[in-house]
């Protein structure tokens, strides 16, 4: 039986990786990549395609939302102010929230998967246990579903899942193992093209998950 695509969001990173996996087991997963001048830019384009290929995903799309970097508003971008370390005080929105970059990934994966006849839009966005970003909030979510079911063709049926919006990073980490999710491939790193810093919020939520999960995170650090 021919199995129903799904588009995937994957940045390269932890979370997108263990949500493609879980897709991967029902859908034919079809791969969705954003440039949009983030420092790591070429570090996670490699691990995007590096989980394209272990997952099998011909169907591929890269999106350059360069537009963003010209917006600003994030110290994400290669020009952009220092990337701080640790979480930020307080529970407030880091500077390393990209405006409304998730609206456009699923906007994006909306017009994709309407002309794929996807079903299903796979977006890897975690509350619990996360940065804070607004756009990853499961009333976003919900609201982004709405709008794609009320602005696409009445003979397309597109609905997003979030499976890991309600997990803590370590229990990210454990069924991403389960899964036998290729952590070694996958980059998280809002600084590093070689090695992680450590340091920043990326690095701390990723390495917490590891260590919560009692497990080793195989990709190199900064000593």
């Amino acid at each position: 039986m021919t199995r129903s695509v799904a588009v995937c969001l994957v940045s390269g990173g932890m979370d997108s990786a263990v949500c493609a996996a879980i897709a991967a087991r029902d859908y034919t997963p079809a791969f969705l990549h954003c440039n949009y001048g983030q420092r790591t830019e070429q570090k996670e384009l490699a691990a995007f395609h590096a989980l394209a290929d272990h997952y099998e995903a011909k169907a591929r799309l890269v999106v350059d939302f360069q537009h963003l970097k010209i917006i600003g508003g994030t110290s994400l971008l290669s020009d952009g102010p220092p990337v701080p370390t640790g979480t930020t005080p307080g529970g407030g929105i880091p500077s390393t929230y990209v405006p409304f970059r998730n609206g456009l990934l699923l906007s994006t994966a909306a017009a994709w998967g309407e002309v794929l006849s996807a079903k299903r839009i796979f977006f890897g966005a975690v509350e619990q246990d996360s940065s804070g970003y607004p756009d990853c909030r499961e009333e976003f979510i919900a609201a982004m579903s709405d709008a794609i079911q009320k602005g696409t063709k009445p003979d397309t049926d597109l609905k997003i899942e979030a499976p890991l919006v309600r997990l803590s990073k370590g229990a990210i980490v454990k069924r991403g193992l389960e899964l036998s999710v290729p952590f070694h491939l996958t980059w998280s790193c809002y600084t590093g093209n070689d090695r992680a810093c450590g340091v920043c919020e990326s690095c701390h939520l990723r390495l917490k998950g590891f260590a919560e999960a009692g497990a080793k995170d195989p990709i190199p650090y900064v000593p």
